[in-house]
């Protein structure tokens, strides 16, 4: 071994050709160093986190139950909204009752909808019934719009 050799890129996705020129270093200079090749992704700061929330909120007002005509942000099923270093989005919402049989429909299309975010490299929806939904979670324009004012 003559040397060692350490190669440090700070990359955005995707990483694709920045595989590719860490395995053309292996190749061309294994035989003279010790190879690494370390990816290095940026951390999102918090104005990037903000406008990735503020993005999840404005779709997740295209979301809604097909029995009702209120988008689920509206309805108040959405209890948070978090995005970490790593981009992943995270969110917690409820239901309207256990049961509700569009609840499968409105993670995947929530999901679907969200995983179109610039910089956003996964999304996590849970399921909470803590605390239990109430009509006092909507908000007023949902209340007005489904005759509760």
């Amino acid at each position: 071994m003559n040397g060692l050799l350490f190669i440090i890129i700070h990359a955005e996705p995707p990483y694709t050709y920045i595989k590719y020129i860490c395995l053309q270093f292996q190749r061309d200079f294994s035989p003279e160093f010790d190879f690494f090749c370390v990816l290095l992704q940026p951390v999102m700061t918090e104005e990037e986190k903000y406008k990735i929330q503020e993005k999840a909120v404005e779709l997740l007002r295209t979301v809604f139950d097909p029995e009702i005509p209120v988008d689920i942000y509206s309805l108040g099923l959405i209890y948070r909204i978090e995005v970490s270093d790593e981009g992943i989005l995270q969110v917690d919402m409820t239901l309207t009752a256990p049961s509700c049989p569009a609840a499968e429909f409105l993670v995947e299309d929530a999901r679907l909808k969200l995983e179109t975010i610039r910089g956003v490299k996964s999304v996590e929806i849970n399921i909470v019934f803590e605390p239990e939904w109430t009509q006092d979670m909507m908000s007023e324009e949902a209340k007005l719009e489904l005759g509760f004012l």
